[in-house]
């Protein structure tokens, strides 16, 4: 079905219809979105698929409410919004809209579910409040879309559906930027399997170019890596592995030595000609060669273990 209109209610609106907007526009370009509370626009009908209003969740007759008595639930029993209920029902259609292989499909649509819809769903059926964020509340996805709503005393007639089509378009970004993550993940996966066989049982992962190495590392099981080199523009980099996919900890640092340096004293703490900066933090590094930025890798790697077995001796004693 090649809907001519989509319908959602009007008035105040929120993420979950809103990015529900951004899929469903995207497929249906031609149809015109409709906001609506009137019968004649909420009622299914063959022209039409409905969403976060109407009071149903019927997938046959285009139909994605989740406000009504028994209202449709995932699997592991939490709850959906209409967000999740077109994600699930028109999610992988969009991903090939949107050019993501179809060997591929499968993967994004669950990763851009569990990292990205299933939070809108939670927040919009209040099961999870933007507050667990802490001073970051006011930062999450869904209050900052809020935040483009017209103020009260905005009676404009058509300010809210303004302010709606505003929105769209920003909501818009966040959708395709994060699906475009999910899919260049999946893209470097190879690249960065390759790269670990060539690179046997060495500390020390070479890679083409930049893009995301952990996620692969991860699935090789190859524990024993500490540290990534490639280029970048016109320099290298000498990049740490974090432990954990949302924490900062590291493998193995950068020697304590060269943290905050640059140019001549970083050349001088580390001994390595062409080596330009290491950031204070001692998870990343750079330098004018190649050759320097596996020259630095190396030397790191031979702290991190002497490091270790310190450690080790100290536990031991």
């Amino acid at each position: 079905m090649i809907p001519a209109f989509l319908v959602t209610h009007s008035g105040g609106f929120h993420a979950d219809e809103l990015l529900s907007s951004v899929i469903l526009t995207r497929l249906f370009p031609q149809a015109r979105l409709v906001r609506s509370r009137a019968p004649e626009w909420i009622t299914s009908a063959k022209d039409r698929i409905i969403y976060d209003v109407g009071g149903a969740y019927d997938a046959d007759a285009a139909i994605f409410d989740h406000h009504q008595r028994g209202a449709p639930l995932r699997e592991d029993g939490q709850p959906y919004s209409s967000f999740g209920l077109i994600w699930k029902h028109y999610g992988r259609e969009y991903l090939l809209a949107f050019g993501v292989p179809n060997g591929h499909v499968d993967q994004v649509h669950a990763a851009f579910d569990a990292g990205f819809v299933l939070p809108i769903d939670l927040v919009d059926n209040g099961v999870l409040s933007p507050s667990s964020a802490g001073l970051l509340a006011g930062l999450t996805l869904p209050s900052l879309l809020e935040t483009l709503k017209p103020v009260f005393d905005d009676r404009e007639p058509e300010a809210d559906d303004r302010a709606f089509h505003q929105a769209l378009a920003i909501a818009r970004h966040f959708v395709e930027a994060a699906i475009g993550r999910h899919a260049a993940k999946l893209r470097a996966q190879s690249l960065v399997l390759d790269a670990i066989a060539a690179t046997g049982d060495r500390r020390v992962l070479e890679l083409p170019m930049g893009m995301p190495f952990r996620p692969a590392i991860i699935k090789a099981g190859a524990d024993h890596l500490l540290f990534v080199v490639h280029p970048r523009d016109t320099d290298w980099c000498v990049t740490g592995i974090r432990r954990d996919e949302d924490g900062f900890a590291l493998r193995a640092d950068l020697p304590a030595s060269w943290a905050g340096l640059t140019n001549a004293d970083l050349e001088a703490a580390s001994g390595v000609t062409g080596a330009i900066f290491c950031h204070n933090g001692r998870f990343i590094a750079a330098a004018k060669t190649r050759e320097a930025a596996l020259a630095l890798a190396e030397l790191a790697v031979e702290a991190a273990q002497l490091a270790e077995n310190a450690s080790a001796t100290t536990s031991k004693a």
